[in-house]
Order: structure tokens, then C-alpha cells, then sequence
């Protein structure tokens, strides 16, 4: 027996001998290896965890939009983790307030995915947890000049999307175009409306077509914005925010008030949509994920942030919720190994907002005490 093979022989014992070490240490934690590859019911082959977080949990609760996190991911973190995933769904930020602010009995929730002025709300009022941003590693994926507007809210949420809310309209069906919000008023549109059931967003809207600000408190303004939305009732035909592409694909409907993300995906179902950042401005939003002050699992919050922030897990949100995504790990991820996705999203102005529309666009904050007012109004207007 040569030298040569004797060196290589004991190299492939030493080799084994750690193969066998890691397999057994892995094994004991009900973890993966990297030569397991676990698939989910769709068929998606899930990354393993990069880097891997221990925690001690064996399950995670999490509240979150209607259409908004790609079930594979959901579906992979259980798989990766092995442990228990639990999901439930709101549809605007006032249901979501409307569980969390009522303690443990009523909020289960170990992680929560509030958005633009609900995260102030919900800081303001102590219910979410301030982060341990050391043990947030794939922090460093987002990109630090998108998510310098969350401001002081990154000690508390980790940015997840963000993106504008605007006007989409179907060219042929739509003989005027309209190029303002102040145009969805006109009586061509009525009963051709679908809007997102946001108080912030409509009740905003109406404030820029009066000439005021879209977080304005004034009760004689916020009267004025009543009687204006009085005025467009009888235009929108459903409030939709669970899927407001959806009465707008089926026909249903031919203009929309909505989300970037569902306008993108309307118009890749149906090329006759066109999406329209109104002459007052967009309403911009950005949202985030946190850990609810209730969190009987918070550990395994932090290693659920980390698998999301993942480039490699993170890109689905281009196929399936195409918002604005901060995270320059996944888009890196999507143009080196899916440019079918990456391409028609960095093309799109609708999903690659230009800097110029998210400068001109108007951010909804908290408004502490004054939100009772907003609530108010959109009872009355909606009943």
C-alpha cells in the first residue's frame, strides 16, 4: 500500500468519523442535514436555515395579511425547524389592533406583521417588544437605504415590504383615464370601484383632493373629507383587502384602489390594467414583522425573522406578493438564479417604485388620540 493511499484512506476515515458526529448531533435536534432535502406540498426544495438558530420551542404563532408571506415559507421553517407553525390572517391593521391590545387571552401571537402607522400605535402603547438585534444576523441583508424610513421603529420591527397605494384601471373598459385621485369622484367610475379597506388610505385620499395633508386633524377638514366621501360611495362597488385583484381580474370591477403588489399582479393576469401614481401623490407604507409583548415563543421569532430575511427563501415574494422588497439578498438570489422573476419586477415602476414617487408620496403616521376621529368617520361612511 503507497504512501498516496494510505494518507487518503486515513483522510476518509478522519472524514467519516465527523460525518458521523454531525449526523448524530443533528439528529438528536430533530434538525435537517444538508444531504436531507425536504420538500413542500408545492414542491419547493427548502433551504436550510443560513445561519441555523437554536432555540427551544417547539411550535410559533403568527398573526399576518391576507396574502402576504408565501405559504412555502411557512411551510419550509416548519420543515427546516421541525416544529409547529401556526397561522392566522387579519385584513386591515384596526383587526389586527383589535387582538393584540387585549392581552395573552385574546392575543396567542408570538410574531406580528404591523404596518405604517400601526407600528407607531403599537409601540406607543407597549405591545411590541423591543429586538435583540444580536441575535438578528440576516439583519444585514436589508437594505439600509430603504429601511432608514422606518426611523426609530427598527429597535422594534424587522422591515418585511413596502410599497405605494395608488390607482389602477382597465384601458379598454375606461374610456377617461384618470390621472389624480380628485378624478375617481367622477360619475363614469360609479359602481366601478374596488378599495383596499383601509381608513388611513381613503379617508387620506379624500384629504389630498380637499388640499390638505393626509394625517390631518382638524375636525372641520376631517368633516369636509366626510361629506367628499359621501360624494364617492356611490362609485365603489366593494372595499377589498383581502384580494382586491381578484373583482378586478374577474371583471367585476374596472378601476382600483390598492396596494402595489396586488396591481402587479393584476396587470401580469391582465396586461389591460395600468397602474397610476396620482398627481397628489401615493400613499406610501411600510411594513414590518415583530414579536407581540404576550410571546410565549419568542425564540423561535428571531429564528423565524432570520429564515425570512434569507435570499434564498425570501425571493418567493417576488412570484407571490411582489411589494417594494428592501431585501437586497433576495433580489441578488432572484436575478442570479430566477431572472424570469427578477426581470419583469425590476422593469416594473409599479413594484420598482421610482425614487421620485416614493419622495412625492405621503406616509400615514400614528396619530395618538386624533385616530379615534379617523375611526369615527369610516364608521359613518361606511354604514
Amino acid at each position: 500500500m503507497n504512501t498516496h493511499y494510505k494518507i487518503h484512506r486515513l483522510a476518509r476515515l478522519i472524514l467519516s468519523s465527523v460525518l458521523l458526529i454531525v449526523l448524530t448531533a443533528c439528529a438528536a435536534k430533530s434538525e435537517p442535514t444538508a444531504s436531507e432535502e425536504l420538500v413542500t406540498s408545492s414542491g419547493f426544495v427548502c433551504p436550510l436555515p443560513n445561519p441555523p438558530i437554536e432555540f427551544e420551542s417547539k411550535k410559533i404563532n403568527i398573526f399576518t395579511w391576507t396574502e402576504y408571506v408565501p405559504a412555502d415559507i411557512f411551510d419550509c421553517f416548519g420543515l427546516v425547524y421541525g416544529v409547529e407553525v401556526n397561522v392566522d390572517y387579519f385584513s386591515s391593521n384596526e383587526e389586527l389592533y383589535s387582538k393584540v391590545s387585549l392581552g395573552a387571552d385574546v392575543n396567542p401571537y408570538d410574531v406580528i406583521h404591523p404596518s405604517d402607522y400601526m407600528i407607531g400605535v403599537l409601540i406607543r402603547e407597549g405591545l411590541l417588544q423591543e429586538l435583540d438585534m444580536t441575535r438578528l444576523p440576516n439583519e444585514v441583508n436589508l437594505d439600509s437605504n430603504l429601511t432608514a424610513a422606518y426611523g426609530d421603529a427598527n429597535n422594534y420591527i424587522v422591515p418585511y415590504q413596502m410599497g405605494t397605494q395608488a390607482i389602477i384601471y382597465n384601458t379598454e373598459t375606461v374610456s377617461t383615464p384618470p390621472t389624480s385621485w380628485a378624478d375617481l369622484w367622477s360619475p363614469e367610475y360609479e359602481g366601478r370601484i374596488v378599495a383596499v379597506d383601509d381608513s388611513r388610505v381613503v379617508i387620506g385620499a379624500a384629504l389630498l383632493t380637499l388640499g390638505y395633508d393626509v394625517n390631518d386633524t382638524d375636525p372641520a377638514h376631517l368633516a369636509e373629507a366626510k361629506e367628499k366621501l359621501l360624494e364617492l360611495m356611490p362609485n365603489i362597488r366593494v372595499f377589498d383587502s383581502d384580494s382586491p385583484k381578484t373583482p378586478l381580474v374577474a371583471g367585476d370591477v374596472d378601476l382600483g384602489i390598492v396596494w402595489n403588489g396586488e396591481a402587479f399582479l393584476t396587470q401580469s393576469e391582465d396586461p389591460r390594467f395600468e397602474y397610476v401614481f396620482p398627481e397628489e401623490g401615493s400613499i406610501i407604507f411600510y411594513d414590518g414583522m415583530g414579536i407581540s409583548p404576550t410571546a410565549a415563543h419568542s425564540d423561535a421569532a428571531y429564528a423565524w425573522f432570520n429564515y425570512l430575511l434569507q435570499g434564498d427563501t425570501n425571493w418567493l415574494t417576488l412570484v407571490d406578493y411582489p411589494y417594494t422588497n428592501p431585501n437586497k439578498a433576495a433580489l441578488e438570489f432572484a436575478k442570479i438564479n430566477h431572472p424570469d422573476v427578477y426581470e419583469p419586477y425590476f422593469a416594473s415602476p409599479i413594484t420598482n417604485t421610482p425614487a421620485e414617487e416614493f419622495a412625492k408620496g405621503h406616509e400615514v403616521i400614528d396619530l395618538g388620540a386624533a385616530l379615534s376621529l379617523y375611526d369615527e368617520l369610516w364608521t359613518e361612511i361606511k354604514q
